[in-house]
Order: C-alpha cells, then structure tokens, then sequence
C-alpha cells in the first residue's frame, strides 16, 4: 500500500469554478448575508470588495463515506496536513477552547463558527439585483422591425475568407482525397528510393528501370489530378439575419433640490438615485436616464450636475413635470417608449402647486407612464408623527390621492440611510412588479 502525504497549496486563480460552484450552493445564505450587511451602508459601498459571514452549516456538501459498521483498518489522507506524518497521534483538543458549536466551547453553553470570505463588486451587485426589474418593460407597443440580429444559419459553399470554417473544409478534403484514392508522398518516395537503389546495383535491368520510371509517373500524375484542396471542399459559416423586436424605455429622475430640502434631505435624495442609477446601467443596456432637478424653476442636467450640484433656490414641484412633459413630448413619442419616473422631495412646495401637480400627473404624466414611484425623504422624528399613511405634508397627501386612482404609482417614505434599500426593493422587486400588472 502507498500512503501519500499532500502538502500542496491551492494554486492562486485555480479556484474559479470551485468559488461560483460554493457560491450556488450557499446562495440563500450569501444572499441574506448580504442584504444584512447593505442595511447601513452607502450607496458607495457598492464599488469595494464586502467581506460576508455565513453559518458553517451553509459550506457542507454531500460526500460518500465508509461504513464504520464494516469494520476493518481504514487509512485517510487529510489535504493541508503541514505538521503530520504517518503514525503520529493528534492530541484531543482541551475542552472550553476556541468557539466551536459544542456546550464547552463558549461560556454560554452556545455558539457557532461563521464561515468568513470577501465577495467582488460584480459578485454582490448580481445577488442584490437578481429579483429587480422594471415593471411593465414590454407592455407598450414593440418597434417595428428595425433592429436585427445575425444568428448562425450553417454551412454555404460561399462566403468571404474571413468566415471560412477550417475544420469542416479540412473534413471535406481529406473524405475527398481517401474516397479517390489520392498517392501519398511517402509511397512516392519510397519508389524513388527503390529506383535509386536499382540504377545502382543493376543497371542494365531496363525492364524494371522502366517500369518503376511509369509507376512513379502514373502515381505523381494521378496526386496532381486529384489536388489537395478543392474548391469544392470549401465551406464557409453561414449567417442570416433575424429581426429582433425591441422595447425602448426612458427613465426620468426628479430630483427637489431647493432650500427646504436640507444637505441630509439631499443627501439621502441622491442615494437613492444612486442606487437607482447603478441598477438601471448594471440591467438594462437599452435604456435612457433623463436628469431634472428642480426649485422654482426646473431643469434637464447631465449625470455629474446631478448628482454633485450644490444649487439651491425656493420650491414649486410642478416646474419638474411640466419639464418632463415637455421632454416626452419633444423627444419619447408614447407610441415606441415605456415611461419611467422617480421622484423625490421633502413634500414642501408652494400653496395650491400640489393641486397643479395632481392634475398634470392624472391628466398628463400617468396615461403615458408605466410606472411612477414617489420617495419623499422627512426627519426621522416626522416618521413617528405622520405613522399614518394619509398624514403628513400637503404634497404626500396629495399624491396619495393620485395613488387610490392609479395601480402604476407608489408612494414610499425614507428618513435615514437603512431605509433606502428595503424601499427600494420593494418598489423593483419582480412580485411588485406583477402586482402592478
């Protein structure tokens, strides 16, 4: 019997297949793990490594073992072993060390070990978007046919060089060859070799001079008749093209950037439209980002401006949706787009501009909208206060009515950082979404 001793260390980049394999398997745990440790995070923790902590139980898997009923010797080879050799005794651990799962091993008489291992940006941003999307994507009508796809149609005897395909060519040569029985060079060659040897040993043999002199002839006739490639051998990776219908969605992003919303308001504001943002690039590649920030007057801006623009000025919300109604119109015909938007404010605008809103989102916006989500970002102290859902400032109470006549808007409440994503999943989640169906 050869007993082996396997000190080797897991090579580095060799271990790909085995990490997303684990990661499938313990991906119910991973997922809530991670959903756990983004509760009080920044949207901008989003862009570093996430070391995640998950029970032991989730790293076990099947394996075969033998009966110890059966009896007999058995002899195991542990991977990893740097300190044993064969026939060496492993000390039982003391009883109360470490933080194993036994009664004594914690003063507690309970614990568990956590398995412990970082998971890259792509890797989270994949668990935590899996269940999001869009509602509605494809429920306005398809473009017509406008964009096309080339998919893979066969083989054709014509094409350009570039699509040649050398294998199926070199099949077809090489059947060609064998089926007309083609010479090979090495049994040419061989005959020259024997007519080298014939002139030498007896010349005056002209019989079998001349008769190797016409075989090798025939043979070398025959291998130019029947050339090593033909043309008609030739095959080339054929291509057809497909059209594709599309859906073509836009995404407004309202922003109140006016003085009543404060740096936290803002800041919390522009979170969430992070986050928003992150998740419309990272899912949908067909798919434009309209930026309006407003005060009293409103405006269309670039990402940058968004996101890091310290204007401020007085507050009239209504300036935001005629912007965007004026884009729509100008740019988004309803017929070829499915229209998105999120806004959010503090709730505060001038007197009677909440009624103007009203009528613009339930005469204007909301026919040509799929969906239409409303954050409105109060202090923490005001969640308390305004516990009901018909309660609070006069913008969110006008809103709510605009939410009892149409199943494609929600209304949600933020007040500090943890409450971004929870909302923010339920306004994306795919069952939310059916729901508005």
């Amino acid at each position: 019997m050869t007993n082996f001793i396997d000190r080797r260390l897991n090579p580095k980049g060799k271990s790909l297949a085995n990490r997303q394999r684990f990661i499938r398997r313990a991906r119910a745990e991973i997922k809530d793990a991670v959903q756990k440790s983004l509760k009080d995070r920044t949207v901008s923790d989003f862009a570093k490594n996430q070391r995640i902590s998950i029970p032991t139980k989730s790293t076990k898997e099947p394996r075969f073992r033998h009966d110890p009923a059966a009896g007999g010797e058995h002899e195991r080879v542990l991977p990893g072993n740097k300190d044993f050799v064969e026939g060496d005794q492993i000390k039982k651990p003391r009883q109360g060390d470490g933080q194993g799962r036994g009664k004594d091993a914690s003063t507690s008489g309970e614990g568990e070990d956590d398995f412990s291992f970082t998971l890259s940006q792509d890797e989270i941003l994949d668990l935590f978007f899996e269940d999001l999307e869009l509602p509605n994507l494809v429920k306005t009508a398809l473009k017509e046919i406008k964009s096309y796809t080339w998919r893979r149609a066969g083989m054709t005897t014509s094409g350009s060089p570039n699509q040649i395909n050398l294998v199926r060519t070199m099949r077809n040569s090489f059947g060609r060859r064998l089926a007309m029985r083609r010479p090979k060079e090495e049994e040419i060659e061989v005959l020259r070799q024997q007519l080298v040897v014939l002139k030498a040993r007896e010349p005056d043999d002209h019989d079998q001079i001349i008769a190797l002199e016409a075989e090798i002839a025939r043979l070398e006739h025959r291998r130019k008749w029947v050339p090593f490639l033909d043309p008609l051998d030739v095959r080339f990776n054929a291509f057809e093209r497909q059209p594709v219908p599309t859906s073509r969605a836009v995404m407004f992003c309202l922003m109140d950037v006016s003085g009543s919303m404060g740096e936290r308001e803002k800041d919390l504001a522009k979170r969430f439209f992070m986050l928003l943002h992150l998740f419309l690039k990272r899912r949908y590649q067909r798919l434009d980002i309209v930026f309006i920030r407003h005060t009293h007057d409103a405006q269309e801006v670039d990402e940058h401006t968004f996101f890091y623009s310290r204007q401020s000025g007085g507050t009239i919300v209504s300036t935001a949706l005629e912007e965007m109604k004026k884009i729509v119109h100008e740019r988004y015909a309803t017929g070829e787009w499915n229209i998105y938007a999120a806004q959010a404010s503090d709730g505060y605008t001038q007197t009677g501009d909440a009624t103007r809103c009203v009528e613009m989102l339930n005469h204007d916006l909301m026919p040509i909208c799929q969906y239409y989500a409303y954050i409105e970002i109060l202090d923490e102290r005001e969640m308390e206060v305004f516990s009901s859902e018909e309660s609070g400032a006069e913008l969110w109470r006008a809103y709510r009515t605009v939410a009892k006549g149409w199943k494609n808007f929600a209304t949600k409440r933020i007040a500090k950082p943890s409450d971004i994503f929870p909302v923010f999943r339920e306004l994306f989640s795919k069952d939310h979404a059916e729901a508005k169906s």
